[in-house]
């Protein structure tokens, strides 16, 4: 009983893992096919006729200017998690070590915010962002930052809180200061975890279509989601083919990333759940 209890759980997960990379694979297959074909025969092989080759991926970086997408996308990306990364495990150390009535307080606010839907607020936080000039590349980090800190704050603190204080004793006796500590102590010692939170991040800011469409002035920035939903025509026609080929290349960069990654996330996750 037990050998097939083993044997089943490896079968079991395979075929799951099957059925979730199945639309993943369509979506590929049918990025090589001609525009006609995608909506009659979606889960036939391109050959013949149907098969397009690199067409539907020359048009749609034609239409929807992918390359410059790319780069803002990129750019918010990378200055998000940056700040994200700062900032939290800044926090996280700070009301891990410094125990009050405000660290508790803010703690307890860092985990409400995780809980909040962003409908509750997108329409105030799109009408604030403009008002403080928040809606650049540069400046959209900020208002990642403010949904990003909670998910963040709760997996640094409780990393921190297994972490061993005596090795920053040692450091306070002997004159270091509060930043140096951080940077040169505590950061190395949060790497797993920075590794696991910044995976996370990067997964989500990466695919986020809401919020940069809400914030950013769409007349001069647009993230690679915004640009594929621009594929749209007039009375709700889609260029299949070419959303489909943008759809691919939208992915590869942040699937390569998470499959370089992945051995990093159960440690991290594990590592701020189980200590404290």
């Amino acid at each position: 009983m037990k050998r097939m209890a083993k044997a089943f759980w490896p079968v079991f997960f395979t075929l799951l893992s099957v059925v979730y990379l199945y639309p993943l694979a369509l979506v590929v297959i049918n990025s090589f096919k001609k525009k006609a074909y995608i909506s009659r025969q979606p889960f036939v092989l391109p050959a013949g006729r149907m098969f397009a080759r690199w067409a539907n991926y020359e048009k749609g970086l034609q239409l929807t200017d992918f390359m410059r997408s790319l780069v803002h996308s990129v750019v918010i990306t990378v200055l998000s998690v940056a700040l994200i990364l700062l900032c939290t495990s800044m926090c996280a150390w700070f009301i891990t070590r410094v125990r009050n009535a405000m660290t508790r307080t803010a703690y307890g606010l860092f985990l409400f915010s995780m809980i909040v839907p962003f409908q509750m607020v997108m329409f105030t936080l799109s009408k604030m962002a403009n008002m403080l000039g928040l809606n650049t590349p540069l400046t959209i980090p900020v208002v990642y930052l403010g949904f990003g800190a909670g998910l963040s704050v709760f997996m640094f603190t409780g990393f921190v809180k297994g972490s061993p204080i005596a090795v920053e004793e040692s450091a306070m006796m002997d004159g270091c200061s509060p930043v140096r500590m951080f940077f040169a102590i505590v950061l190395p010692i949060l790497r797993p975890t920075c590794v696991s939170v910044g995976i996370l991040q990067v997964m989500w800011i990466w695919n986020d279509y809401l919020l940069p469409y809400l914030v950013l002035d769409l007349k001069q920035y647009k993230t690679i989601p915004i640009a594929v939903q621009y594929l749209r025509g007039g009375y709700g026609s889609v260029d299949m083919g070419a959303m489909m080929a943008m759809l691919v290349l939208a992915i590869i960069p942040v699937v390569v990333f998470y499959l370089g990654c992945q051995k990093y996330i159960v440690s991290g996750v594990m590592a701020g759940a189980v200590k404290g």
